[in-house]
Order: structure tokens, then C-alpha cells, then sequence
């Protein structure tokens, strides 16, 4: 076990070994524009969606502790839309991720993305990546994460979401979360994990990684990596490939794990130098066959 904080550009959390509480939530309300962390933003590449037919902005979520604020996404006539979480990266949810969820909502999703590090603290106030894994990322137990997103799936619900078909996709630190939740939730029909983390050391906050639950999940997940990730070795993508071919868990057989060669991490996060249009436009689309393939 350790209790150190990452440093690889995979940014994903190894928390200090420290008791879960159900503290009240500290962020109450979503910002606009980015975490200072990632300034300046690649403003010539960033994707703009439009919410023309759409029904979109901030929600709040009853969750343990009070309410959690959280980005919505959904068609504005019709109903009982398929749901699609949509899991943050470190650095919280800013206008990347509020605009994946128009993406999806135009697609005839509800979409919907918590502000997972409520409790923790705000990511937007951090100029230096360090500090920001240090006071609020690595903080973030994996059970609390799991609570809330089961918090948001009630919510749909009660708004009249189809949690019947459940889907979740996530990035960097929240693709690993994808994972982890694709073993939680019985209603989960498909993941997409962009990127996250499979393997590494365990504590009390995270006690289990991807590779430790590949053999039970209840909804195959579909995974998105890059040859050149200078965080996730390929040689992990590979065993995690592995443990899901052996596994006689059906939906476990079912995933799959696709890698692009010459792409880097957070090949799909248009607003960074990071960004690869080809890459990233093919993982959409791979993507939304997934989900369409799973019955959402």
C-alpha cells in the first residue's frame, strides 16, 4: 500500500488511507469556463455544441450530505430517454464535459455529469496539477464516487430517465471509474472508458482497480487508449485485455479494449494540445455504436 500522489500524466487518484465520512458538500453550484490547471485552453481546437432543441444546465442531485450539483442534457420534447453518466476527468466539470453531454443529449440521451469532488473541494481554483491531486483529487473515495453516481441514476429516474437502459462513459481519472461502476450497477448496459487507469497500488479510499473487478461486470465495456500513454503502459491495457478474454462472465467476454497507436493521453479532450482529431472523432463513433449495439 502507499500513500503517495501520482505524478504520470494519467493524474488518476491513489487517496491517503483515510475513513470515508459523508461530509456535506462544499461546491454547491458548477462554474463556467476551465480549471485554471489546464490554462490556456487550445480555444482553436475546442468543440462547441449548441443546445438548440435541447433542455440543458445545471441540476441539483440529492445525494448523501445534501444536494450535489451536476450538468444535465436531454432532448427537449419526448421522454423517457436512455441515460448516459458521464464520469469527469481530474479536473472537474468544466465546458468539455458539459459539452459531451449535448453531444449525447443530441444523440437522445439524458445525459448527465455530477460534480464528483463536491465534497473535496473545487478543481477550478487550482493553478498547479500537484496541488490540485493533493488537496482534493486524492481525497476522493472510490465508495463516495459510486454512491453519488447511484444518487444521479435515481435522480433520471425520478425526471423520468429510462434507468432501465443505463449507460456510462468516463475520461482519464473517470474512465477508470467507468470500470469500477460497469461492476457496481445491475442496470449498467454498457460502458465507454476513455482512457482511465486499469492497474496500480490499492488503499483505503481505492481499494480495487479495473483489473481486480474485469471478471464481473454487469454491462460490457468498451475501452479507449492510446499506443503513446505515457501513464497507462501498454503492457497493463494488455493484461486487463487478458483477464476479460479468460473470464467466463459474459459481459465481461463481451468488452473490448481498442488502442490507438500513435495517440497520447487525453487524445479526446479537444481543449488540450493533447487533442487528436482523427482519434478522437473515431472513438466517438465508436462510441455511439457501442451504445446503440447494448440497446441504449
Amino acid at each position: 500500500m502507499t500513500t503517495s500522489v501520482p505524478t504520470s500524466p494519467e493524474f488518476d487518484s491513489l487517496a491517503p488511507a483515510v475513513p470515508f465520512d459523508r461530509r456535506s458538500f462544499i461546491v454547491t453550484a458548477l462554474g463556467a469556463g476551465f480549471a485554471l490547471a489546464v490554462q490556456p485552453v487550445m480555444a482553436q481546437t475546442t468543440i462547441t455544441t449548441d443546445s438548440t432543441g435541447l433542455t440543458a444546465g445545471e441540476v441539483k442531485v440529492p445525494a448523501a450530505g445534501g444536494e450535489m450539483p451536476a450538468y444535465r442534457a436531454q432532448p427537449a420534447s419526448g421522454s423517457r430517454f436512455p441515460v448516459i453518466l458521464v464520469v469527469q476527468e481530474i479536473f472537474g466539470v468544466h465546458e468539455h464535459i458539459k459539452d459531451i453531454c449535448r453531444r449525447l443529449a443530441k444523440q437522445g440521451y439524458m445525459a448527465i455529469a455530477p460534480e464528483l469532488y463536491a465534497r473535496q473541494g473545487d478543481p477550478r481554483q487550482y493553478t498547479n496539477i500537484q496541488e490540485l491531486m493533493t488537496n482534493i483529487v486524492a481525497k476522493v473515495p472510490d465508495e463516495q464516487v459510486m454512491g453519488d453516481l447511484d444518487a444521479c441514476v435515481d435522480w433520471a429516474e425520478a425526471q423520468g430517465g429510462d434507468t432501465l437502459r443505463l449507460g456510462i462513459t468516463g475520461f482519464c481519472w473517470g474512465g477508470r471509474i467507468v470500470w469500477l461502476y460497469a461492476a457496481r450497477n445491475p442496470k449498467v448496459k454498457a460502458g465507454v472508458a476513455w482512457y482511465g487507469r486499469l492497474v496500480g497500488d490499492t488503499n483505503a479510499l481505492n481499494p480495487r482497480n479495473p483489473i481486480d473487478i474485469a471478471g464481473q461486470l454487469y454491462g460490457p465495456v468498451l475501452g479507449l487508449y492510446g499506443g503513446q500513454d505515457q501513464g497507462i503502459p501498454l503492457d497493463t491495457v494488455e493484461r486487463m485485455r487478458k483477464a476479460l478474454t479468460e473470464s467466463s462472465n459474459a459481459a465481461s467476454k463481451a468488452s473490448t479494449i481498442h488502442v490507438y497507436e500513435n495517440a497520447p493521453h487525453a487524445f479526446n479532450a479537444d481543449y488540450r494540445p493533447s487533442y487528436r482529431k482523427a482519434e478522437a472523432e473515431d472513438g466517438w463513433q465508436r462510441l455511439l455504436a457501442w451504445f446503440k449495439q447494448n440497446g441504449l
